[in-house]
C-alpha cells in the first residue's frame, strides 16, 4: 500500500562512491531535490559517517543518493536501531543500481529526483536473518560461480579444432555448476535434505507477508521445487550466499523470516510493483 510523502525537509545523504562514480548525476540530484525543497545535503566521507549522519536526521526525510549497497547500508542500520517502521527512505540511484530499480525507484537523476518530491510511500516486505541482517530483493544460494579457467585438452590434435570447442564447452558447463549439499526447511518443514545435493536455492519477497522459494536440484531427474514460505532455513557446511549486493558467509546454518511491510520506500505514483 502507497502513502504520500509529505515531509518538506529532506536529508540529502551522498554516498562518497557516488560522488567519485558520477559527479554530474549528483549535481543534477542535488539541483533538483534543493529546487524543490528545504533539503540539507550531507557528504559523509565513509560508511561509519554515514551511519552517524543518518542517525542525526531528525523529523528531516532521508535520501540517499548512491548504490544498492548505499540503500542497502541504510535500510541495516535503521533495522538495527529499530526505527526502520518510522521512516520512509527515498534514494536517487547512481552507480550499480539494479536492486533499487527492481524495487520501483525509477534510473536516472532527474527521474529519481521527482519521484523523491513527487512519488508516495510503498510499503514492502523484508527478509530479515537471524544474526540480524536484512535482505531487500533476491537471497541466492549459492552465490552465482566463477566460471574458472579452462585448460587445453590434452594431446588434442590441432587438425580437429571442433574437438578442443567442444571440450572447453563441456568443462565450462560442469564448472559453472557446482551442486551444494543443504538442507532447507520451509516454515519448519524439510522440503530438500543434504543427501539430495542442489545447484541453488532462490528466495524473494514477494507481497503479502511470503518470500518466494525456487530449490534447483543438481540432478536433472530430481524435479525442482516452488513454494512460498513465511521462514526459511538452510543448514549446511560453510556455505556462502548472496544477499541482494553482498555475498555473506561462509556459515553453517541461517534462517531468514519475511517481516511483513517492514519497510517504506518512496517512488512514483502510480508505479509499477516491486519485482526482482
Amino acid at each position: 500500500m502507497a502513502t504520500s510523502a509529505t515531509s518538506e525537509q529532506l536529508l540529502v545523504i551522498i554516498d562518497p562512491a557516488a560522488r567519485q562514480g558520477d559527479g554530474e548525476s549528483v549535481r543534477i540530484a542535488k539541483d533538483v531535490l534543493s529546487a524543490g525543497a528545504a533539503a540539507k545535503v550531507c557528504l559523509p566521507d565513509g560508511p561509519e559517517e554515514f551511519a552517524r549522519v543518518l542517525g542525526r536526521r531528525g523529523s528531516r526525510r532521508p535520501v540517499v543518493v548512491g548504490d544498492d549497497r548505499a540503500l542497502v547500508r541504510a535500510v541495516t542500520f535503521l533495522h538495527r536501531h529499530r526505527e526502520l517502521s518510522d521512516c520512509a527512505l527515498s534514494v536517487v540511484p547512481v552507480g550499480s543500481t539494479g536492486l533499487a530499480q527492481s524495487l520501483g525507484v525509477p534510473p536516472g537523476a532527474v527521474a529519481a529526483a521527482r519521484a523523491v518530491l513527487e512519488g508516495s510511500v510503498r510499503r514492502l516486505d523484508l527478509l530479515v536473518d537471524d544474526s540480524d541482517g536484512v535482505v531487500l530483493g533476491c537471497l541466492g544460494i549459492p552465490p552465482a560461480s566463477v566460471r574458472a579457467a579452462v585448460p587445453e585438452p590434452v594431446g588434442a590434435p590441432p587438425a580437429h579444432p571442433w574437438l578442443r570447442s567442444t571440450y572447453r564447452t563441456l568443462v565450462r558447463t560442469l564448472a559453472s555448476r557446482p551442486a551444494a549439499r543443504l538442507r532447507v526447511e520451509i516454515d519448519g518443514e524439510t522440503v530438500t535434505d543434504l543427501d539430495h545435493p542442489v545447484e541453488t536455492v532462490s528466495v524473494t519477497p514477494s507481497g503479502h507477508g511470503l518470500a518466494s522459494v525456487e530449490i534447483h536440484p543438481f540432478a536433472d531427474s530430481t524435479p525442482s521445487v516452488r513454494t512460498s514460505a513465511r521462514t526459511i532455513t538452510v543448514t549446511g557446511e560453510n556455505f556462502h550466499y548472496r544477499a541482494d549486493a553482498v555475498t555473506s558467509g561462509p556459515v553453517r546454518r541461517r534462517t531468514w523470516r519475511v517481516a511483513e511491510g517492514a519497510w517504506g520506500l518512496v517512488v512514483p505514483r502510480g508505479g509499477p510493483e516491486a519485482g526482482c
